[in-house]
């Protein structure tokens, strides 16, 4: 496919990237209008195959606050980023008025091989910014399909040191270190059906959610099989920086790109935080 990329702008709400022959391969909603309780933030939905198969789930009924592929924080100095219920050890999971919003302020540059944005994170009560993001989201061409690598760097602009936790690190809960870019897999990401060719599999042989969940790997693999048109999709999440923890779950289909695990991770007033990341959707 030698066809470069277009990108369609339906300001204010959406920008859509497409193959040079218009086949839709990402809508990025940077002016959601999602409920205040599911963390609004901007998200990627549809994800597609270059088959076009919709590879992502947004707001599903069993977690509607996962929305598609978006980046966000569990805890920000307690500021729920995630969305939904928080947990915390004196009692457990429960709806607060603690979520956090993350604003679209500004394009920096709008083409279709590269998004660039700023954003800003908001506690809820006061609207104080407590992170200043750049965003950098590059669309690449692939043999048998397309990449995206997404780039968050997140800087302390709140006058204190923020800690960003998770409900493992900020209270214990055994596996429960969800935080970081999340992308929520549609229904065809389920591999319950006994062919060991589709499932999850990461770095280092590793095969299966008891080998990969908390496991520190530079990357990780799901591969599908789409209802309807029976065709197949490997999705690649890697973290060029170096292996991270992990969280993958496969019965409600989500991967998360968990950049801390056991500790809360702070971060200095003034100091940034940079994320990048690599998911890659091609047929197998």
């Amino acid at each position: 496919m030698n066809a470069p990329l277009i990108l369609r702008h339906e300001a204010p709400h959406h920008v859509e990237i497409a193959t040079g022959e218009g086949a839709l391969l990402w809508r990025y909603v940077y002016a959601p209008a999602t409920p205040a309780n599911e963390s609004p933030r901007p998200y990627a939905h549809p994800v597609c195959s270059l088959s076009g198969d919709v590879l992502t789930n947004f707001r599903p009924n069993d977690h509607p606050w996962h929305h598609g592929l978006s980046m966000t924080l569990t805890s920000v100095a307690g500021v729920n980023f995630w969305g939904g219920p928080s947990n915390r050890p004196a009692d457990g999971y429960q709806w607060r008025d603690d979520h956090g919003v993350q604003l679209h302020r500004s394009w920096i540059a709008l083409e279709p091989a590269g998004l660039e944005e700023t954003l800003a994170w908001c506690e809820p009560k006061t609207g104080r910014e407590l992170l200043h993001e750049r965003r950098v989201l590059a669309t690449t061409l692939v043999p048998g399909g397309w990449s995206l690598c997404w780039t968050s760097e997140l800087r302390n602009v709140s006058g204190i040191e923020l800690a960003l936790g998770n409900y493992t690190a900020n209270g214990g809960l055994a596996g429960s270190h969800y935080t970081g870019l999340q992308f929520r897999g549609a229904r065809d990401l389920l591999d319950e059906h006994g062919d060991a060719t589709i499932g999850i599999r990461a770095e280092g042989g590793r095969n299966g959610e008891p080998e990969v969940h908390g496991v520190a790997a530079r990357w990780m693999e799901w591969a599908c099989q789409h209802d309807g048109s029976m065709r197949r999709t490997r999705i690649r999440f890697e973290n060029p920086s170096g292996p991270l923890p992990w969280f993958v779950r496969p019965a409600s289909p989500l991967a998360a790109f968990a950049f801390h695990r056991e500790h809360p991770q702070p971060l200095a007033t003034g100091a940034t935080l940079r994320l990048e990341h690599l998911l890659s959707f091609t047929t197998p």
